[in-house]
């Protein structure tokens, strides 16, 4: 995923169409001067549709479309003939997708199946022909309904990624690194903090042409959930991950309090995220010897499964693999 390519949060006007006007007809035809009502009804409004496409990642096609407009029913005409539909609006979005009613703030829908299709905004009625409200005693209604018509609305549409295991760590700690040597992924990597800026998704191959979905979220900082640094603009794609795999460098200060920090930052942005299963690598572990790996090993909370790692040298990738992949089954 490109930096300018990723866009997980796009804001459109949706429009659906007018339902169609019931048509006001009698039949006529030759030797037959005065035929019954006929009036067919109008057709449907076209909905504004949102339809999941596993093949997609981002928002990015969406970005210029302010709006989103379904076609209006054709009217009913005569001979009891119903309008054509409105042409319904199908707007393909990536899984994990949340859409919202910007006024409200409500959720309207959320699209996590391939093919799945929910109606965003549904077209207006048609109106009935004059022929629907004949009776016995009205035998030649004069008047049909008109059709109903559509709804506009502001909607917003945010992706949270859908992952087996999000990255979690400060800027730095080499989560793309990682990222980069686990799968085939090719995050930017630079010595530098917040080197990404956007998510980044890589199939993580295991035994036996297993496989399982890693996502890089970019570093999260004390206050992050206050708005600092890149704020809690990231935050919610974690919330669609399975597992946690907090990643803490060996030349942190103190592994225990760095993982408080982290763990705090999760816990004011949204509670439930410490329900989900957890696990810690200590990154940048080739400078440590067995005997400093003990030692820190006393830092890491004991009901925390934990491995050391290195990048660099694909020191204790394996042995990760196998931790991840127990934990998620």
């Amino acid at each position: 995923m490109s930096s300018p390519n990723f866009i997980d949060y796009v804001k459109f006007n949706s429009r659906s169409g007018n339902g169609g006007a019931g048509c006001l007809h009698f039949h006529r035809e030759k030797f037959i001067e005065k035929g019954g009502p006929d009036g067919g009804d109008g057709g449907r409004g076209g909905h504004v549709i949102l339809r999941g496409n596993a093949q997609l990642w981002t928002l990015l096609h969406l970005k210029y479309r302010k709006h989103i407009i379904a076609e209006n029913g054709n009217p009913g005409e005569g001979q009891n003939r119903t309008g054509a539909f409105g042409k319904d609006e199908i707007i393909e979005v990536p899984l994990g997708t949340v859409a919202r009613n910007a006024d409200t703030n409500e959720i309207v829908c959320e699209i996590n199946e391939d093919g799945k299709e929910v109606i965003l905004t549904p077209g207006g009625r048609g109106g009935k022909g004059n022929a629907f409200f004949a009776t016995s005693t009205n035998q030649a209604p004069q008047h049909a309904q008109p059709g109903e018509p559509g709804r506009e609305e502001w909607i917003i549409l945010e992706l949270k990624l859908l992952a087996d295991v999000g990255l979690v760590g400060l800027p730095n700690a080499g989560k793309s690194t990682l990222l980069s040597v686990v799968s085939a992924a090719k995050p930017k990597i630079a010595d530098y903090a917040f080197t990404t800026l956007t998510p980044n998704l890589g199939v993580v191959k295991y035994r036996d042409d297993r496989s399982f979905v890693m996502a890089d979220i970019p570093g999260i900082i004390e206050g992050a959930a206050e708005g600092k640094g890149l704020g809690i603009r990231f935050l919610k794609h974690i919330e669609r991950n399975s597992l946690l795999l907090f990643l803490i460098p060996a030349d942190s200060k103190n592994i225990a309090e760095e993982y408080a920090v982290l763990l705090n930052e999760l816990r004011k942005y949204n509670p439930e995220l410490l329900d989900k299963k957890r696990i810690l690598a200590i990154s940048k572990s080739d400078m440590l010897d067995d005997e400093l790996k003990t030692e820190l090993q006393k830092e890491i909370p004991t009901e925390l499964p934990s491995v050391f790692i290195s990048s660099v040298i694909s020191q204790g990738i394996t042995e990760l693999k196998d931790l991840i992949w127990r934990t998620l089954h």
